[in-house]
């Protein structure tokens, strides 16, 4: 494979929350610095040179910009990211110098550094690029594009007979651009009632679809780190309705447990937000709680919904939607099920938020603590000290 590797040809292929975060940063914390890594769950073993082949794809997002054509698509489809921000944008160019990549061994190592307002962007086109040149430096070949294509359509076919909406969620562990594109193609050629939109700016442009995102755990780990674990649900829920004023309302539920979640997401905000996203813990469980919580809040279920996001498939969504459906409105964020079910192992990979730099000018560590514990992420010390004050047992 030749060393000078171009992966992504777009500025916007990248996750819809990463832009509207950033959004919300440049705005309101435009001085804090954040740091990010490279964490190998699926424990997958990289082949010699990698780093290499990574280093090289990293030092070409260098090269985007945001186009005529794109930011014009900004402008009219969301309208809620202000004037000044998509400004912003159209000067914003990636810095491969925030990025450290090295190799040892069988062992990949990747960290981000900078200003948060500027590295937000990087986590799920890096993760995009690992998922992508692995597969090609380790000679895996998928599944025909006719198979691939069948395979969805059969998925398709499922969750219009469910008569359930689903999004397209799979960039940051797409088996390849090529995939990711194709499978985009072939949900909007036939998506019956129930293809809502996709995740990737990009791809929504593309194929004139809805980009679709709200925030993501990093959004209240930084509120963690920066005003403390107990305020950090009600500040970050509070300064998100600062900026968006009750656009993009879907509430993250699960960065310190949802039981936690539920005590801070009172009735001003059960009310005001449009509903949750699930992205950890048994799914069933977790509506049931929900439904309870809206009416102990006296708000009728029915007009507020569950985003449902966690590694699912075809099985996982027809029983949630057995469980829930008419109970409260649901709809599915579907990742790499559709982007990287090819006929390889997919990989698991993510990319966290491990410090931000305060106010007080201290970096300090920040945690998740996920529903299900095989999820928590961050230093164990801290982990622990947050369950410690917030009672998590």
């Amino acid at each position: 494979m030749s060393e000078n590797i171009t992966i992504f040809n777009s500025i916007l292929d990248n996750d819809f929350y990463k832009f509207t975060m950033q959004c919300a940063v440049v705005k309101l914390f435009p001085d804090t610095k954040a740091k990010y890594k490279f964490i190998n769950r699926g424990e997958h073993k990289f082949p010699a040179g990698f780093d290499t082949l990574l280093r090289s794809a990293v030092d070409n997002m260098a090269k985007l910009q945001l186009t005529k054509a794109e930011k014009h698509f900004l402008t009219i489809n969301c309208p809620y990211l202000n004037p000044a921000y998509i400004d912003f944008l159209e000067g914003y160019r990636y810095d491969p110098s925030e990025v450290e990549i090295h190799q040892y061994g069988d062992k990949l190592e990747v960290r981000v550094e900078g200003y948060w307002y500027r590295t937000i962007l990087w986590e799920v086109p890096l993760l995009a690029l690992i998922s992508e040149l692995y597969y090609v430096a380790t000679d895996q070949s998928k599944d025909s594009d006719e198979q691939i294509v069948e395979n969805t359509l059969k998925k398709v076919d499922l969750y219009n007979k469910l008569q359930v909406k689903f999004a397209e969620f799979g960039t940051r562990r797409r088996h390849s651009y090529h995939v990711h594109r194709l499978i985009v193609k072939t949900l909007m050629e036939h998506r019956g009632k129930s293809f809502t939109g996709s995740s990737n700016v990009h791809m929504a442009m593309l194929y004139q679809t809805r980009p679709i995102g709200t925030h993501a755990h990093e959004w209240f780990m930084f509120h963690a780190a920066e005003y403390g674990f107990k305020m950090a649900n009600a500040m970050a829920l509070e300064h998100w309705v600062d900026v968006y004023r009750g656009d993009l309302g879907v509430a993250l539920s699960d960065t310190y447990t949802t039981e936690v979640f539920f005590k801070q997401f009172d009735t001003k905000f059960a009310k005001l937000f449009d509903g949750v996203r699930h992205d950890s813990g048994d799914p069933i469980e977790f509506a049931n709680k929900t439904i309870e919580h809206y009416k102990i809040h006296d708000i009728n279920p029915h007009y507020k919904h569950i985003i449902f996001s966690d590694g699912l498939n075809s099985k996982k969504v027809q029983s949630i939607t057995e469980a829930a459906q008419g109970k409260i409105g649901i709809s599915f964020g579907i990742g790499t099920n559709l982007t990287n079910d090819v006929g390889l192992r997919p990989m698991n990979i993510v990319i966290k938020l491990t410090e931000v730099l305060t106010s007080d000018n201290e970096w300090v560590p920040t945690v998740k603590i996920s529903d299900e514990p095989g999820k928590h992420t961050g230093n164990p010390r801290m982990i622990e000290l947050a369950k410690e004050i917030l009672r998590i047992s």
